[in-house]
């Protein structure tokens, strides 16, 4: 279709309609665009194929072709609205120079918006992230369901969607849980202080749960370690492997094991 566009501008061109000089503006700013457009889609997809053939072999994680798509979007957004300036009569660069202190001025306004592009660039042509890990950021934890030039969209543990600023990537402490491909997940939960006595015994209460559990992995060892000692409590901390990593399973788990804990400590609340 942009093909056919292209050549129907040049035989207006060829047909000396050219004449009329609104048309004339009209057919360049139309050439202008699709020029431009039909050779950033040709390299996207020559781009694209070397770099699938490259990769044929290996675990590819996606994030290189997103960058290509969406960086092709912008140019081509930024070659349309040339292209309009073109059609209006209006010189681009004759335009630009004499907003210079305007463009500064948006530029200033824009500020995180531009630094949050830029962010997302970076994290679209790295390795470090992609769609389907599972990430923590800040306070923010779950799995990426898709990156943009603005924020990087995270699915909570309660299937909540979080937009979180590109940004957050590189000014706060970020890590990928899925970089290894690990499925370890924790579970923390406190007890009053005078539980801490009877620790082996909150130990076979979790192992009574763990062991064989069909969502765990099968070579998976309980670790239960005391995180804090307050005035009052003291801090637990279970770390586990599950048969995948799934935000789903990981919560349905926690939730079994702080169901137990909790009849634990109902126990000992009777018997003292």
């Amino acid at each position: 279709m942009v093909v056919i566009l292209l050549i129907g501008s040049h035989l207006l061109f060829e047909n000396k309609i050219s004449d009329n000089k609104w048309l004339t503006q009209v057919i360049k700013g139309l050439s202008t665009f699709l020029v431009p457009s039909i050779l950033l889609s040709v390299s996207r997809f020559i781009v694209i194929a070397l770099y699938n053939a490259q990769h044929a072999n290996k675990a590819v994680r996606g994030n290189f072709v997103l960058g290509i798509n969406r960086l092709t979007a912008v140019i081509n957004a930024i070659f349309a609205i040339i292209a309009i300036m073109i059609a209006l009569g209006i010189n681009p660069i004759e335009f630009v120079t004499s907003l210079t202190i305007v463009a500064m001025a948006i530029a200033v306004l824009f500020r995180d918006y531009i630094t949050n592009l830029i962010s997302g660039l970076f994290i679209m042509f790295s390795e470090q992230l992609s769609v389907g890990d599972r990430i923590k950021i800040g306070d923010h934890k779950g799995r990426i369901v898709d990156i943009t030039f603005a924020n990087i969209i995270v699915q909570n543990e309660e299937d909540d969607i979080v937009m979180v600023p590109n940004n957050l990537v590189f000014t706060n402490p970020t890590v990928n849980l899925s970089a290894h491909r690990s499925n370890l997940f924790t579970v923390k939960f406190e007890l009053p202080l005078y539980a801490a006595t009877e620790i082996d015994k909150l130990e076979q209460e979790v192992q009574a749960v763990t062991l064989n559990h069909p969502n765990l992995a099968k070579d998976s060892d309980m670790i239960l370690n005391v995180e804090e000692i307050g005035k009052d409590f003291v801090r637990y901390k279970i770390e586990l492997h599950a048969v995948s990593s799934s935000n789903r399973l990981h919560k349905q788990l926690e939730n079994e094991l702080l169901r137990q804990i909790l009849i634990f400590e109902r126990t000992l609340i009777k018997s003292s």
